[in-house]
């Protein structure tokens, strides 16, 4: 061990800055509403949007996959937009509208992606599925991208399905926007 990990306590040196620890009570106070209903609560400066609903909130649909944004199984939608979960502090997100999985059904009736990828068996395991569901409904939304197929799964493209059922899953997307157009 070299003098400088001696005198950081055996600890590598960072530039001599070292992360200052997290104190005990310190957090910030945010509110969102999360599907619809306010929430108001304290959280780390540091806590990601992802734990905050899994952990806090118990809202477990959407899920932690690859903690790094590569993945898209946190995905939900703030404001209307998917955005990764996973790369997104809580604190950013004070006053906004936030809708993850289990939003998207309304009055016990599945939202149009919902049934589409229930009835083109579009999942295998399905710890993918909710995310997919979620960045589904986002490009269904998002008029700048084309309707067809390789469009789709381009759009698609951040969302990881390990077990390969990406072309139930784009054929489910299809399927739900003829079903969102008629109405």
């Amino acid at each position: 061990m070299d003098d400088s990990c001696q005198q950081n306590g055996g600890r590598a040196r960072t530039g001599g800055v070292q992360p200052a620890a997290p104190q005990a009570g310190a957090g910030h106070a945010v509110s969102f509403k999360v599907n619809g209903t306010l929430q108001s609560l304290t959280v780390a400066p540091n806590a990601i949007l992802l734990d905050v609903l899994r952990d806090q909130l118990h809202l477990t649909g959407t899920k932690k996959g690859c903690d790094h944004g590569q993945c898209g199984a946190c995905t939900l939608h703030v404001n209307g937009v998917a955005i990764n979960a996973c790369l997104s502090l809580a604190v950013m997100h004070d006053g906004d509208e936030i809708t993850t999985i289990e939003g998207l059904s309304q009055g016990g009736t599945l939202h149009p992606v919902q049934q589409a990828f229930w009835d083109h068996d579009a999942y295998q395991c399905g710890y993918c599925t909710a995310g997919q569901m979620m960045s589904a409904v986002g490009v269904l939304g998002d008029k700048r991208i084309p309707t067809d197929d390789a469009a789709v799964r381009e759009a698609m493209s951040g969302n990881i399905c390990r077990c390969g059922a990406y072309r139930n899953i784009v054929a489910a997307v299809q399927d739900a926007r003829g079903k969102m157009k008629r109405g």
